[in-house]
């Protein structure tokens, strides 16, 4: 496997990007990994590296570069406790604009790279970045041919950009995989994802995980269930073979 860290020139700067595929045999469909809201880590590296493993060119950008921080550290359970208030600053200084922005920064990153192939990509993102795979797919729809949103947040909302109007506008398959156990995402606002996305007759699927806890697949949380996140990487890796490697 090669890695590196670079850093992408964006419109507000530039995102340090991490960036794991192949040594040989390419090259690779790109796939772009979107964080959750507790930044980057070495945990979300070894997830980038176990899909890269599997034959991808996976780019893995630092999302709060605006905000001067990447890694966090560790984040406190306690909902008042000033490292997850900082957190959720961060978050909340994020819109759907400006990750599309970068977005479009990284891909024509990609574009100049010998070991990127030029043909279709995929995305993920977990957590808070669900909603941010979802509209890349609704961007780029000749070129996003899957978008996986793994319990993704805020997938229906009032905003006209919200994931579950989005989707319509995708041409890539795409995958929302949902814990059952998620405050965030309480599985009302899932019947109503699947109510839009059935009458716009979108190419998507909505999978419940049951038993599982919001941040199920992460190896590192409390809540992580291997169940659960073996079943998230069959469906997500099953999803890449089908649409990017033709």
């Amino acid at each position: 496997m090669i890695e590196q860290t670079v850093e992408i020139p964006t419109k507000d700067g530039q995102t340090t990007t991490f960036i794991v595929h192949p040594d040989r045999g390419g090259p690779f469909p790109v796939v772009l990994f979107y964080m959750d809201a507790p930044a980057i880590r070495e945990e979300l590296r070894d997830m980038a590296r176990r899909l890269a493993s599997s034959g991808y060119y996976v780019m893995l950008p630092n999302m709060y570069y605006r905000a001067g921080v990447m890694e966090l550290g560790p984040i406190p359970p306690a909902m008042d406790a000033p490292e997850r208030k900082r957190m959720q600053e961060y978050m909340n200084g994020l819109t759907i604009p400006l990750v599309m922005d970068d977005t479009e920064a990284l891909l024509a990153y990609a574009d100049g790279q010998a070991a990127a192939s030029k043909g279709p990509i995929g995305c993920v993102g977990y957590c808070m970045s669900g909603q941010y795979a979802v509209n890349a797919a609704a961007r780029w729809p000749d070129r996003v041919a899957a978008a996986a949103s793994i319990y993704g947040t805020r997938l229906v909302t009032d905003a006209p950009d919200s994931p579950h109007i989005m989707a319509r506008k995708a041409k890539g398959e795409l995958y929302f995989g949902c814990a059952e156990r998620d405050h965030y995402v309480p599985l009302e606002m899932i019947a109503a994802l699947k109510q839009r996305l059935a009458a716009d007759e979108a190419n998507a699927e909505v999978e419940i995980y049951a038993g599982a806890d919001h941040g199920f697949a992460f190896p590192l949380r409390p809540v992580y269930n291997k169940a659960a996140a073996e079943q998230h990487w069959e469906r997500l890796l099953s999803l890449y073979r089908r649409k990017l490697q033709k």
